[in-house]
């Protein structure tokens, strides 16, 4: 049955219920290593939508203030990861000595990933408080972070760079962003001085180039990669030849790990609470579209041999060429029918490897 409105998380009207009960039921769950969950009822929302497409653990990057609140509707289908406080009005504190603090909360809570968001639209957001180096990836109060995170014996995560799209757009001054090659040489540096396991987020912020991350896996054995980012990896990794991808997933078995990065929020249930940020959805309906519309897509590029229109909006195409898109487009996916036990791997068995339970 399909719905008659089109939103930006369901432009072809599916019925997100009835679609999950096409997929098999994978043996052992799938555990997503990368999302946002925040707020009870958005929690809520988002449990129904992980049940039906078979998520059997989350790994989420929920405030700390959220943590509590989160597990109780998750229970133990939830680890947390460590985060700044993105929201406080002292950037410097927190995301400086705060941040460590943070960790060490985290960590008594449970956590054993920290997260180290150094997207280089950071720089701008480092600029606005005077301080343009403070979220530089190898910045020294990161650095203090991570050998604090070190001590405690947690895992990193961390957020280098962006797509392509954004380098050609937002990025396109190479004096202030640097170029997207530019972003990875202080990583490589860090991976070498900690040694231990890393998750590179958003296949390392390189899915367009399966050639560059396979010389960053050969060069550093502690890296890992997330699938995560939806309408990214929809784009770009639908673009890659089938028999390079599957032969890119199994050269490194292993270490590519689902994720999603689904993001929720009690806003998303309330039209009139909406900010930028959570105005994708402002009803419980919606929302449920939302977080579902990403289980739908990615599964579907993974596992089948679909080939067709995403039901997901990306405004990076008319970002790029504003006289062919428009907000509303979206790229086709190519589903690339991972064989069983390299889907077993991705869904499953690496971040259970890498992670443990």
């Amino acid at each position: 049955m399909k719905r008659t409105t089109a939103t930006p998380s369901n432009r072809l009207g599916l019925d997100y219920v009835a679609e999950a009960a096409r997929f098999p039921t994978p043996a052992d769950g799938i555990i997503d290593v990368h999302t946002h969950i925040n707020g009870a009822e958005a929690a809520g929302v988002y449990k129904r939508a992980a049940d039906l497409y078979g998520i059997r653990l989350t790994y989420s990057m929920t405030s700390l203030e959220d943590v509590e609140a989160v597990r109780e509707v998750l229970g133990d289908r939830v680890r947390f990861i460590a985060v700044p406080n993105y929201t406080g009005k002292d950037r410097k504190r927190h995301h400086g000595p705060g941040y460590i603090e943070r960790i060490e909360k985290f960590h008594a809570l449970g956590a054993r990933i920290v997260k180290f968001w150094a997207a280089p639209r950071g720089l701008d957001y480092a600029r606005e408080v005077g301080e343009p180096d403070l979220l530089r990836i190898d910045a020294p109060l990161r650095i203090r972070a991570m050998e604090v995170a070190s001590e405690l014996g947690m895992s990193f995560m961390v957020h280098v760079s962006d797509p392509d799209t954004w380098f050609a757009t937002k990025y396109a001054d190479a004096s202030i962003y640097g170029t997207k090659a530019q972003q990875y040489p202080p990583l490589e540096t860090l991976l070498d001085r900690f040694e231990g396991p890393w998750i590179a987020a958003h296949m390392g912020g390189w899915p367009e180039d399966l050639a560059f991350l396979t010389g960053l896996l050969d060069r550093h054995d502690n890296l890992s990669l997330d699938t995560s980012a939806a309408k990214w990896m929809l784009r770009e990794i639908s673009r890659q030849p089938r028999d390079e991808l599957i032969a890119f997933l199994e050269r490194f078995r292993g270490r590519i790990l689902f994720g999603s990065d689904i993001l929720t929020s009690d806003e998303h249930l309330n039209a009139a609470d909406a900010t930028e940020m959570d105005a994708k959805a402002s009803s419980a309906d919606q929302a449920f579209d939302l977080y579902a519309s990403r289980y739908w897509a990615l599964r579907t590029m993974w596992e089948t041999d679909y080939h067709g229109p995403s039901p997901i909006a990306d405004p990076d195409l008319a970002m790029v060429d504003p006289d062919r898109y428009d907000v509303m487009d979206a790229p086709n996916i190519e589903g690339k029918q991972v064989p069983p036990e390299l889907l077993r791997s991705l869904y499953h068995d690496a971040a259970h490897d890498l992670l443990g339970q």
